[in-house]
């Protein structure tokens, strides 16, 4: 089953964690709140969703998530010292299941999940030091969601979204300062695969699959700083992604699927954003986009994979950088859209070895300090295939292939 440690810190509460090994230190450093965490999950975690639903007249809505380690906590009014250790060694897993017949008179909206480690953690008007590490060995992290036949009639429309995450951390904070560590190993093959059969959507259907290996995610606002340091491996044999949403007729039909290796994306506001990132991904990095709908209104096929992926901004004056990424697993991107009578189709594959952005403010007089290294050894192709049977308005279609990219510039804030 299942490790799960809800934390919610606030004043002058010493720590509270709740999890495989529990170390607490109560008051030992009255100026700061202190959590020290372990986590061992063993064997597998698995979560399962089937429906069976005919003529529904209002909303049908799933959510269903599997998670084998999982740390959340915040602290408000104080600061926060973190210690975690999660390691997840079986394999993780999260199916949803829709058979519907008949018209769906609401809308369906169903999310899938399966992760292997999960933290999140806060500080608000005060302090966050962490030292996080979060290990996946080699095991199974896949989820998945499927509408079943043909014959699924969804008037209210559709979102439905599947998710798979080895590691995955995640940051909020405001007027505070957040320093540390973070270490992420997956040796896990992560695997997200959505599939809808549909008769007929006459609203908005999108239909979206993600998978990544590790991740990293940190927003601070207000008056607050970032001197963070990420490293992350990413070494199963595959990361995939694939979403294939059919239907007879649809009026704005959209399939989406994204692939990554390694991500971290950062955005601080009101102080200086130091940080260190070190990515290598060696996985098969696999995404496919395929949408069909005999006729159609919109159209949207989209497909994007990438082993490393880095984005940090700051909308304050200094940003500094230290990146280093190695690719050495192929990057395959498809997108697709097959149709017969409609107007408009849009179809876009995009494939990168490695990647980085970097912003700064510039009405804040802002600074940049940059050291980049990048390397890509691994086969990196996208392809685009649009087919339009009998007419249609509109094609726009584009494949792009990219070993490594790397954009930094000084922007005006929400630009």
């Amino acid at each position: 089953m299942a490790r799960h440690a809800p934390i919610r810190l606030a004043g002058t509460i010493a720590a509270t964690a709740m999890c495989v090994a529990v170390a607490t230190e109560a008051y030992a450093h009255q100026d700061r709140s202190i959590v020290l965490n372990q986590q061992l999950q063993l064997g597998d975690v698995i979560a399962g969703q089937t429906l069976n639903v005919e003529g529904a007249d209002g909303e049908v809505a799933v959510n269903n998530a599997a998670q084998g380690n999982s740390l959340s906590g915040s602290v408000e009014n104080d600061s926060l010292a973190l210690t975690s250790t999660q390691t997840m060694r079986g394999n993780t897993r999260a199916t949803t299941t829709l058979t519907l017949t008949g018209d769906t008179e609401g809308p369906v909206n169903a999310t899938t999940q399966a992760r292997g480690n999960s933290l999140a953690a806060g500080a608000y008007g005060g302090d966050l030091t962490i030292e996080s590490s979060q290990s996946v060995e080699p095991s199974e992290v896949t989820a998945s969601s499927t509408i079943t036949g043909s014959s699924a009639r969804l008037i209210g429309g559709a979102s439905i979204g599947v998710t798979a995450i080895a590691n995955s951390m995640a940051i909020g904070a405001s007027g505070a300062h957040v320093e540390g560590t973070v270490i992420q190993n997956s040796a896990a093959g992560v695997r997200a695969s959505n599939f809808a059969g549909t008769q007929y959507i006459p609203e908005t259907g999108e239909f979206i699959s993600q998978s990544i290996g590790n991740s990293v995610l940190v927003n601070s606002g207000l008056a607050s700083s970032q001197d963070l340091t990420l490293r992350q491996r990413q070494a199963g044999d595959q990361v995939t992604a694939s979403t294939s949403a059919n239907s007879g007729n649809a009026w704005d039909l959209a399939g989406r699927a994204r692939a990554t290796g390694n991500q971290a994306v950062l955005y601080n506001q009101g102080g200086s954003a130091v940080v260190t990132t070190d990515q290598s991904n060696l996985s098969q990095i696999q995404t496919a986009s395929r949408v069909t709908s005999y006729d159609f209104g919109a159209a949207t096929s989209n497909a994007y994979g990438t082993g490393n992926e880095v984005s940090i901004g700051n909308n304050d004056r200094y940003l500094e950088i230290d990146n280093s990424q190695v690719n050495s697993g192929g990057v395959e991107v498809s997108a697709s859209f097959d149709g017969a009578n409609g107007y408009d189709a849009r179809v876009a594959a995009e494939a990168v070895g490695n990647s980085v952005t970097g912003y700064a403010c510039s009405q804040c007089d802002g600074y940049m300090d940059i050291t980049n290294a990048q390397t890509n050894s691994g086969t990196v192709s996208a392809t685009s295939t649009t087919t339009i049977r009998n007419q249609g308005r509109s094609v726009i279609a584009g494949a792009s292939a990219i070993g490594n990219t790397a954009t930094f510039y000084v922007s005006r804030p929400g630009s």
